[in-house]
């Protein structure tokens, strides 16, 4: 037993000699980083969006925004909670699809994500953000459709106006500016389309103008000779359509082939490069509404439109600067919380006060809704998407192009 003891104390003896000779004990390897500094602490956040199919160029360029925000914050070395943290982006295809965006949801919800970017489209985002509200997960979604944030949730918020603000905004302008006294609307029938098409009528009527016919097809569909015939013995003044650019550009070509004079007029998934590649020389003259500032009359949208074009090799086209600032007002959340927890982030997320690229006064009402909406109105000019108008949202200081009446 003697002998034991004088070797237990002779191993603890040579153990402190050890530590003292090196000047402190070693640390485990995975509690320290290169230089011996502590290992920041990977806060994950999931982004979904359509990153495939006929849709997969408004998320891919949204993903674009997300990853630039997340490489962005990540320089700044973030500490939360008095520890470095290293912010990781967790990309899904949703598909534009409901159900694989609910399936998406619970894996996200699995896998411990701290927030949610996305979804893109008000089809997918509506359902999955009920998972995400059972599971107290922030979310800050491009969708557009009232019904997003109309459910009663706490955790559901907007990087873009919705469809009553973008819709009653356009009703409005083509009959007081347009001066368009007969009006025609089709919509795809999804929540986005048929939701932006709903709010564009109401603001119409609301005009005093008449719509005259609506007809909806849907957002696979590509030849609308049949529903344009219907439309032209209508004598429309303008065309409104609710739906993506993968349909509207055969429609802008079908109406000039038909002989219909009425410019087609619609939202922001219309209001792409990818519109006036496939709509070609048919596409001049129509228009389309986007959330706030021209990206040159942004805040920072100068800056920003420089270091995504080194960053990415490619043009900003529609939804990147929104998804790069609803990324990082996500991030300084956590940051004013001092904590990752979506329970203790999301009040703060609700009150946020952020200065960023497309605005300088991103903050939330109630519903979680942008305080600041304003609208620009664009004309498709010399082949190229041209500012008519900005209405609201510090559009003061905007120089709005004079509108051309509708033919």
């Amino acid at each position: 037993m003697q002998v034991t003891k004088l070797t237990t104390i002779s191993f603890a003896v040579a153990a402190a000699l050890a530590v003292s000779a090196c000047g402190k004990k070693e640390e485990p390897a995975a509690d320290k980083a290169a230089g011996g500094a502590p290992a920041a602490e990977t806060v994950k956040i999931g982004f979904a969006a359509p990153l495939t199919g006929p849709q997969a160029h408004y998320g891919e360029e949204y993903k674009n925004g997300v990853t630039l925000a997340i490489e962005d914050a990540n320089a700044e070395k973030p500490t939360i909670g008095g520890k470095p943290v290293t912010f990781e982006l967790d990309a899904q295809d949703d598909q534009a699809d409901p159900k694989t965006a609910t399936q998406l949801a619970q894996k996200f919800v699995d896998d411990k994500v701290v927030g949610i970017i996305g979804h893109f489209n008000s089809g997918c985002a509506i359902p999955a953000s009920k998972i995400y509200s059972d599971a107290g997960i922030p979310m800050i979604a491009m969708a557009t459709s009232p019904v997003f944030t109309s459910q009663g949730f706490k955790n559901t918020f907007r990087s873009m106006t919705s469809d009553t603000q973008q819709g009653s905004v356009m009703g409005k302008f083509v009959v007081d500016t347009l001066k368009a006294k007969k009006v025609v609307i089709v919509d795809d029938r999804t929540a986005y389309g048929q939701g932006l098409a709903d709010e564009f009528e109401k603001a119409v009527k609301a005009a005093g103008g008449e719509v005259a016919k609506r007809e909806f097809t849907n957002d696979k569909a590509t030849d609308f000779a049949a529903i344009l015939t219907s439309i032209k013995g209508v004598g429309p003044d303008v065309i409104f359509y609710g739906g993506a650019d993968a349909q509207s550009a055969p429609m802008a070509k079908q109406m000039k082939r038909l002989g219909l004079k009425a410019p087609l007029i619609s939202g922001e998934m219309t209001k792409t490069p990818t519109f006036l590649q496939l709509a070609g020389k048919e596409a001049e003259g129509s228009i389309a509404s986007l959330a706030g500032l021209p990206l040159d009359q942004m805040p920072k949208g100068k800056d920003y439109e420089a270091r995504y074009k080194a960053r990415f090799k490619m043009d900003v086209a529609t939804y990147s600067p929104y998804g790069y600032d609803a990324t990082r007002a996500l991030i300084q959340a956590m940051k004013d919380a001092n904590s990752s927890d979506p329970k203790a982030y999301m009040p703060v997320l609700a009150k946020i006060k952020y200065s960023g690229v497309t605005s300088s006064n991103w903050t939330y009402d109630d519903k979680g809704d942008l305080k600041d909406g304003g609208i620009t109105v664009y004309k498709v000019e010399g082949g190229q998407w041209k500012v008519m108008q900005t209405i609201g949202g510090g559009a003061a200081s905007a120089a709005p192009a004079a509108a051309s009446a509708a033919q």
